[in-house]
């Protein structure tokens, strides 16, 4: 979709993911647009162990339950609470109030494995 909003200067995953240099984390909005209305947003603990690739929690929507994938390895610092009683959060604003956890990377450099802004965006348009 080519009027998917997409952040310059964010690292991006071949899943939909985003990583901004912080730690934080979310889906993009290619990705909300493809789920739909978002119900519910299942996310690890704060202090859990996330593995790069693996999956770290699901986002429900009216059409289907989609895994979250983990940009990089770390652990989770912080959850975003709202989403438990507006994950519709996830759609409306998903850069910014719609963002997922923020992570403690356990290796900077992982984040140079992720494509970057322009190479996302040439994946979304084929």
């Amino acid at each position: 979709m080519s009027d998917s909003k997409i952040i310059p200067g964010l690292k991006y995953t071949a899943e939909h993911e985003w990583l901004k240099a912080d730690g934080t984390v979310g889906i993009t909005d290619f990705a909300q647009h493809e789920l739909g209305d978002v119900v519910f947003v299942d996310l690890p603990r704060v202090g859990a162990a996330i593995t790069a690739g693996k999956p770290f929690g699901s986002v429900e929507s009216v059409k289907a339950v989609s895994d979250l994938f983990a940009p990089v390895s770390g652990t989770v610092l912080a959850v975003n609470d709202a989403l438990t009683t507006d994950p519709a959060k996830v759609n409306s604003d998903p850069y910014g109030e719609g963002w997922l956890i923020r992570i403690q990377l356990s290796n900077a450099a992982d984040a140079d494995a992720l494509l970057s802004d322009s190479a996302y965006a040439a994946q979304i348009s084929k």
